[in-house]
């Protein structure tokens, strides 16, 4: 967990106010399509030119099923959909938790009745078509995930034939993961020509800044700095920020916690179980040890009474080289 200092200069981009400022408000929609067009690569014809924030709250067709909360939901002027969430720390079963956000806004895509309008006059069956839906998540965590062997910060998704198979059965799909603790990038490892860089380290160092860094020279980055600043914040604001800080602790304090308690009890454990296995081990060594004592007893009052080898052998189990020894 990052640790804030007592006097920063910028929020921490990890808050849900910060975030939503930044990439969930409409009046700042140029950072979100920056970051987007940046994290997928997008120049020219393919650019995002704009962005529609959608309602982030999706219901669902079923008034007693789950509805979906999007950290932020939006549409690029192409139609295609982008849920962006950001994630502080590891969730139970969060690659379905993906899939299942993902559901919604496929799923509204489809037309009711099977017809829609073109003009004034003419209707045409729906015939399924989608547009693309991204599902991306900013993880302040790494993905725990045995089957992953790999150490990229950004790792993407499709739907593919199979696993040995690169074909690409549909691209209408794609989860897009960025793990940040292991981009490991400073200042100095910023390059002119890699944008996204940049916003990667933008988002999580941004606190712990004092200044904006001459590597963040572009002005979308001039624009987010001075966004940042919490002495431009006025009252509201910054109760705002400090109310979504406080949570945003009290959260880590409450992981922290556990696992220290959980860490307790499992040395707790461990040292009792280690105990008793040591005295198990210790009870059969010596039991063991008391064994061979009698066997060796056993030998030398037979040797002494000029009993044959075989026999000695025989009747304490021990090696014609061990009753030599004795």
């Amino acid at each position: 967990m990052p640790s804030e200092g007592l006097y920063e200069r910028y929020v921490n981009f990890y808050t849900d106010f910060a975030f939503k400022k930044f990439f969930g408000t409409p009046a700042h929609k140029e950072f979100l399509i920056s970051f987007l067009n940046a994290l997928l690569g997008l120049k020219g014809a393919e650019e995002i030119l704009d962005i529609t924030h959608l309602n982030s709250e999706q219901l669902p067709n079923v008034e007693s099923d789950r509805k979906a909360i999007y950290d932020v939901y939006c549409e690029n002027n192409k139609g295609e959909k982008f849920i962006v969430e950001m994630q502080k720390a590891s969730q139970v079963n969060f690659v379905d938790r993906s899939i299942y956000y993902a559901a919604f806004p496929i799923q509204e895509q489809g037309i009711k009745g099977y017809l829609y309008k073109i003009d004034d006059r003419h209707y045409v069956n729906w015939d399924y078509s989608l547009k693309k839906v991204y599902v991306i998540g900013i993880l302040n965590f790494c993905l725990d995930d045995d089957n992953k062997k790999h150490d990229e910060v950004i790792t993407h998704a499709k739907l593919r034939y199979d696993e040995y198979d690169n074909e690409v059965y549909s691209n209408k799909l794609e989860f897009i993961n960025i793990e940040l603790p292991k981009f490991k990038k400073k200042e100095s490892d910023l390059s002119d020509d890699n944008l996204l860089d940049k916003w990667l380290f933008a988002i999580k160092n941004l606190y712990r800044l004092m200044d904006r860094p001459k590597a963040l020279w572009e002005a979308i980055f001039k624009k987010l700095f001075n966004l940042a600043e919490i002495s431009h914040y006025d009252r509201t604001e910054r109760l705002a920020y400090q109310d979504s800080l406080k949570d945003y602790r009290d959260y880590y304090n409450t992981i922290d916690s556990a696992t220290l308690k959980a860490m307790a009890e499992g040395e707790a454990k461990g040292m009792a179980k280690g105990m008793a296995k040591g005295m198990e081990q210790g009870m059969a060594k010596g039991m063991e040890q008391g064994r061979t004592e009698e066997k060796l007893a056993m030998a030398r009052k037979m040797k002494s009474d000029g009993m044959p080898m075989d026999v000695i052998e025989k009747y304490t189990g021990l090696s014609a080289e061990e009753i030599k020894n004795l």
